[in-house]
């Protein structure tokens, strides 16, 4: 893990892209979809964690972290499709490891099990179903054909930590190691954007979610943080979405998790 404390907030740049800076790495440019099920949290870490993988290996280990084995198998984290708790799933892949999976039907031990589908959109999709799915066993068995051990596909974290809910540090954050899980509350204001920079202006709470934060740059005058989503490419602006930085707009900037891979 490189340390941060040498930068500068003018080291900074004004505009920066994850998906620019390490071109190298093709898993921070994917979309996941968390389909009918309450596992952002465990789809984010994941993505999150499969580019640190790669980023720090300079480019040499390309994987995509399985979000299906951590919420099966960490039973600290949460409830799996009924909600999850970010900090203890990074501290689960330190402690535990994590196989290799992605989207649904892709290569990898462990991928996701259920189908994309709509997330409050009319799409060629079918609509995601209103009843949560139900969360998968933890199996430690890879799918059929799969060349690798579930014990010998485990890929580790090093270290899991929380970043300072100061706009300045989390930039730092993503600029030195790599793209950061943030959580946020979502209002219903959220659910139909589709570009722009976001910010709450109307509608109540309904309830948490978690995305990975990749870069940050200024549109209109307007400082945003750039966000992927994980609600397939068909939602917002091809799966990504801006929100206003610096305000702490919906806890945005209060629930940062990171980790280095070992």
């Amino acid at each position: 893990m490189e340390t941060n404390e040498h930068i500068s907030a003018d080291d900074l740049p004004d505009e920066f892209d994850a998906r620019d800076q390490w071109k190298q790495c093709p898993s921070i440019a994917e979309i996941r979809d968390q389909s009918n099920c309450g596992s952002c949290w465990a789809v984010a870490a994941a993505e999150t964690m499969s580019d640190r993988a790669c980023i720090a290996s300079n480019g040499n280990v390309k994987v995509d972290i399985s979000a299906t084995d951590l919420m099966a198998c960490c039973k600290t984290c949460g409830n799996g499709c009924d909600g999850g708790y970010p900090t203890a799933a990074w501290q689960f892949w330190a402690r535990t490891g994590l196989v290799t999976g992605g989207n649904y039907q892709s290569q990898g031990c462990e991928p996701y099990p259920f189908a994309p589908c709509e997330h409050h959109i009319n799409g060629s999709l079918p609509a995601c179903a209103a009843a949560t799915a139900k969360t998968p066993a933890c199996a430690k068995q890879c799918q059929s054909g799969y060349a690798t051990s579930y014990t010998q596909d485990k890929h580790f974290g090093a270290k899991a930590y929380t970043v300072s809910k100061n706009e300045e540090a989390i930039r730092k954050e993503i600029f030195t190691n790599g793209p950061v899980e943030a959580d946020f509350t979502v209002y219903e204001d959220f659910l139909s954007y589709t570009s722009g920079v976001y910010q709450h202006t109307t509608g109540k709470s309904l309830g948490g979610h978690a995305v990975r934060i990749l870069g940050w740059g200024t549109e209109s005058g307007t400082p945003y943080w750039l966000i992927a989503n994980s609600w397939n490419a068909d939602w917002g602006d091809k799966g990504y979405f801006k929100m206003i930085r610096g305000k702490n707009d919906c806890g945005i900037e209060a629930g940062i998790n990171a980790g280095t891979p070992k």
